[in-house]
């Protein structure tokens, strides 16, 4: 897994815990299609770029998840 420490955190989902809550960061040293990092409460992360997070942000927004939560 990569250094956390040199991406810039942007949300911490939960947070009212310390059991590694999963965080939003953007890593800027990233290839574009890289930069938005989501990581979980595992260690593991999934990368995309900020067109594909976008994306995820519209499906959220337009109620698509709301089933899920």
């Amino acid at each position: 897994m990569t250094d956390l420490t040199s991406l810039e955190p942007l949300a911490t989902f939960c947070g009212k815990c310390d059991c590694g809550c999963p965080q939003l960061y953007v890593d800027p040293a990233a290839p574009v299609e890289q930069r938005v990092v989501i990581t979980d409460d595992f260690g593991q992360q999934v990368r995309m770029s900020a067109d594909q997070f976008s994306s995820l942000v519209d499906e959220a927004k337009s109620g698509r998840f709301d089933a899920i939560a």
